[in-house]
């Protein structure tokens, strides 16, 4: 009892770092991701080939690898960002390439009659997917969303790479130190806390949205 007691504060210490990139990348990356939906629609062909190109590219790397770009690929290249700020930047973009297509799909999902209702009402392309069809669309796409979100909880411990002593790294430390696997199921107990406090939040999404059925 007495080391779990000496475990803890570390491991809190690990469990925070976790939860601000979780809240910064997924604070950013959801706006991020409507954008890019909506310009992934586009039929600009130069904007849409972009936006192919930035769903193929983050997509289909590896997150590690986009973390290790940002932070030691850029800085050799003269651009320098704090451990921190070169993980959101790769979380965020990351996550707002999978999150575009997820709302691409679920703006797509929906019946062309309410744009054109919409169009004959005399409402804007702005007002019609704010009031009319995004809020539509994140009832359709909550289940693929929240299994994003759980995702991100857990690739988190990716940081380590770049030195950052988030909550697995932080176990490890204590493992190693002590010979002991406590401290990763601490850390076990600690991640399925947090997966278990989003799976709630998303059923109560749900329940929020039942009006959109």
């Amino acid at each position: 009892m007495q080391y779990l007691l000496n475990l803890l504060p570390s491991l809190l210490e690990g469990t925070a770092l976790t939860l601000q990139l979780f809240f910064l990348t997924l604070v950013m990356s959801i706006p991020l991701g409507i954008i890019l939906a909506i310009a992934r629609m586009s039929k600009f062909p130069p904007l849409n080939i972009f936006m192919q190109f930035y769903v193929w590219l983050f997509r289909g790397t590896p997150l590690l690898l986009q973390v290790l770009f940002v932070y030691f690929g850029l800085g050799v290249a003269g651009i320098k960002f704090d451990r921190m700020t070169a993980a959101v930047i790769a979380f965020v973009l990351n996550y707002a390439a999978y999150l575009a297509e997820i709302f691409r799909a679920g703006i797509q999902s929906i019946d062309r009659g309410q744009f054109e209702a919409a169009d004959v009402l005399g409402l804007s392309r702005f007002q019609t997917m704010k009031t009319i069809i995004l809020p539509q669309m994140f009832k359709l796409v909550l289940p693929p969303v929240s299994n994003e979100v759980i995702n991100l909880i857990k690739d988190t411990a990716l940081v380590y790479a770049i030195g950052m002593n988030e909550l697995l790294r932080a176990a490890k430390i204590a493992a190693v130190r002590d010979f002991l696997f406590v401290p990763f199921i601490v850390a076990a107990v600690f991640y399925l806390a947090m997966t278990a406090a989003i799976q709630l939040f998303f059923k109560w999404l749900e329940s929020r949205y039942d009006y959109y059925r």
